[in-house]
């Protein structure tokens, strides 16, 4: 009867133990969708930026064209 005792003690510690390893799968696995989750509003962040920054860009180019304009007219206005 030992022996038989014995092995139920025996496999209810490694369910015990199976049991503890399968929990903190399930909460990593939990932590992952949550943060998934987020994901698609990530991305809309991203397209919004990407096109705030073809603004920027464009304001950027027209401020340099804007300063090479003036800086010309001042280098001739000096000259005279």
């Amino acid at each position: 009867m030992d022996e038989v005792t014995n092995a139920i003690n025996h496999f209810s510690a490694l369910m015990e133990d199976q049991n503890a390893k399968l929990d903190a799968v399930l909460e990593a696995v939990g932590d992952m969708q949550k943060k998934v989750a987020v994901l698609p509003r990530i991305e809309q962040h991203l397209e919004v930026l990407e096109q705030d920054m073809q603004v920027v860009k464009a304001a950027v180019k027209a401020t340099n064209n804007d300063m090479a304009a003036l800086d010309r007219r001042v280098t001739r206005l000096e000259a005279a």
